[in-house]
């Protein structure tokens, strides 16, 4: 008979830790966010318990699989939890901050560990996935997505970059689509995601807990590539079932016009193109308002992070992000893009170019620059086999 073992929990702890019994003699991991009023934003403190209970997970030869999940109904994970980050950039501007380099090193160790986990890991994507909580969902083994999914990397509007693994997978996806949406941080539902492979099944939401009980009678084993199937064959029944619910494609919908920018030439031309995209709906009109609230700055790394192509190894990626990343919190863009969203929130951030024509090179070069050595790096054993 299937039980459910609690884990010992804060009464508030920002993450809640949970082991389902099986049928057999294994057990499920749950991991769920549990800041339902920031829409379970990503925050240091998160990460901090995720990562050594992911591992002893990992390590646990009784857990088959893990599920990661947001409390509520409206979010998995809105993004990371940035206001730290602005106020630890604010108070020592144009400086290296520790606590920077801090919370994108272990956030990034713990997305890296959650795309070579091995074992099966669903993430339940429903609701708002942004940011940090699509960092959390990309290498997950299993990605489930539902209706009222709204997934989108909009870093663009805060002066940072898509992070969290983007380098990696906004790579990877149907020509022209990493770009588009790396630049205009448009909202994608549910089919959208399926078709960039950022999810793999639509499951709508109400059917969480009869997926979730009959996880619990699965008889588990200790050949993972079965467990992976015995998962992937749960989900493929019940998605069957639902697909007429699904909801039709955004992106298709404009997909030639998209599959276009990867012959743009420069930055440029592409952002021109799609401010000048036809057939123009709501979805695409937000799109191109996105587009041209963004920093110039950020247009740029998105447009070198295309350049740069798939050539680079995952971990390389991260120690690629992480530099990035804390380069960015010194130059000030991010710090002012999140004043302008999420501080004073007047929507009038002062970028430091007008354009991105005025974006001097040497900026980009100095951003893609590592401010540490090789065998200095933050992550430079990740991906390393000792």
């Amino acid at each position: 008979m299937s039980t459910t073992t609690l884990l010992e929990n804060a009464i508030d702890a920002v993450v809640l830790f949970d082991e389902m019994i099986t049928s057999g003699d294994k057990r499920i991991g749950v991991a769920t966010l549990n800041s339902e009023k920031s829409l379970n934003a990503l925050s240091l403190a998160m990460v901090e318990l995720l990562l050594p209970q992911m591992q002893r997970w990992k390590d646990d030869a009784d857990i088959a699989m893990v599920i990661l999940q947001g409390a509520g109904d409206k979010a998995f994970c809105a993004g990371g939890d940035i206001r730290d980050l602005y106020h630890a950039m604010k108070a020592e501007p144009e400086t290296f901050q520790p606590y920077v380099t801090d919370f994108f090193q272990k956030e990034y160790t713990l997305d890296y560990l959650i795309h070579t986990f091995e074992k099966p890991v669903l993430v339940w994507g429903n609701g708002i996935v942004m940011g940090g909580g699509l960092g959390l969902m990309a290498g997950a083994s299993h990605r489930i997505v539902t209706a009222s999914s709204r997934i989108a990397m909009p870093e663009m509007a805060i002066g940072l970059y898509p992070d969290v693994g983007g380098s990696w997978f906004l790579n990877r996806m149907p020509a022209g689509c990493g770009l588009f949406l790396g630049l205009t941080g448009a909202s994608i539902n549910a089919a959208d995601a399926k078709f960039i492979d950022l999810a793999d099944y639509f499951i709508p939401h109400d059917h969480k807990a009869a997926v979730i009980e009959q996880l619990k009678t699965i008889r588990w084993g200790n050949t993972v590539a079965l467990n992976h199937q015995k998962l992937t064959d749960v989900l493929l029944a019940v998605e069957q079932q639902q697909l007429h619910q699904q909801p039709a494609s955004q992106i298709r919908l404009h997909q030639a016009a998209i599959t276009q920018l990867a012959n743009c030439a420069d930055l440029a031309s592409a952002i021109q193109h799609i401010l000048t995209m036809p057939n123009e709906d709501t979805w695409l009109s937000k799109a191109k308002a996105s587009l041209q609230y963004g920093s110039p700055v950020t247009a740029h790394i998105v447009w070198r992070l295309l350049q740069l192509g798939q050539s680079k190894i995952l971990a390389d990626s991260f120690r690629l992000e992480l530099g990035l990343s804390v380069q960015c919190g010194r130059l000030g863009e991010f710090t002012e893009g999140v004043r302008a969203l999420l501080i004073d929130k007047d929507q009038k951030p002062q970028w430091r170019y007008p354009d991105v024509a005025s974006v001097p090179s040497e900026v980009i070069d100095t951003l893609f620059s590592s401010p540490w050595s090789a065998s200095a790096h933050p992550l430079a054993a990740l991906g390393r086999v000792h």
